[in-house]
């Protein structure tokens, strides 16, 4: 008679699933940040948990703790990795404008295009825009300073090539960053009864008219 090792377990065992599941170690962010962002376009933020991340990525609990030790701070560096990858397509596809003021402006307006209809975005102001407040009237978040420091290179190029006004860049930038913040928070329901396209070439001619240099300067 055949003797059964006390090490083997049937194929469905609590051992043969941890074995199935790839080392914390082998694991890339990009893989949790994927099934977190699944988990949120169809649950919405507040449904979702670190558990059913973790099994929509096919790794354990503690293999997502170890990243991230709530769901607050996934979604945090799901929105950094969502808008800088936006960020750096929209700046792209400005590259060539003629001037830094130009290229500004374009990636700006782009911007806001592609973030109102960007669909984790969209989720978490459709279902939980609660979430966002904080980063409106208490402090900057992560994905604001990001966007702070694309601008700060395209006002700094701007000063050095004239074609934006001479003033503190910092406040400059900053003021930018307000504007085009509101037109993604509002635009939605700002144009309910006014045009999108027009709301936008408005925005165009805003950004441009206060960061051009005053005639003869």
């Amino acid at each position: 008679m055949e003797t059964k090792r006390h090490s083997e377990r049937g194929p469905g065992s609590a051992l043969s699933d941890t074995r199935s599941r790839p080392a914390a170690s082998r694991v890339s962010d990009d893989v949790l940040l994927d099934a977190a962002r699944s988990c949120v376009l169809d649950k919405g933020v507040r449904r979702t948990t670190l558990a059913e991340i973790a099994r929509t990525a096919r790794v354990s609990r503690m293999t997502l703790y170890r990243r991230f030790p709530d769901v607050r701070s996934v979604l945090a560096a799901l929105m950094t990795r969502e808008f800088g990858t936006l960020l750096r397509g929209t700046t792209a596809g400005a590259a060539t404008a003629d001037t830094a003021r130009q290229r500004l402006v374009d990636s700006a307006v782009a911007a806001v295009r592609a973030l109102v209809t960007d669909p984790l975005m969209r989720t978490v102001l459709d279902l939980d825009a609660e979430l966002v407040m904080p980063y409106v009237v208490q402090r900057l978040g992560a994905t604001q300073r990001l966007a702070e420091q694309v601008l700060t290179a395209q006002v700094t190029a701007g000063h050095q090539d004239g074609s934006i006004r001479g003033a503190d860049s910092a406040v400059q930038v900053r003021a930018v960053l307000l504007v085009v913040q509101s037109f993604v928070l509002s635009l939605r329901p700002a144009t309910t009864d006014v045009d999108k396209g027009a709301l936008l070439a408005e925005l165009r001619h805003l950004l441009d008219a206060t960061l051009r240099p005053e005639p003869g300067t």
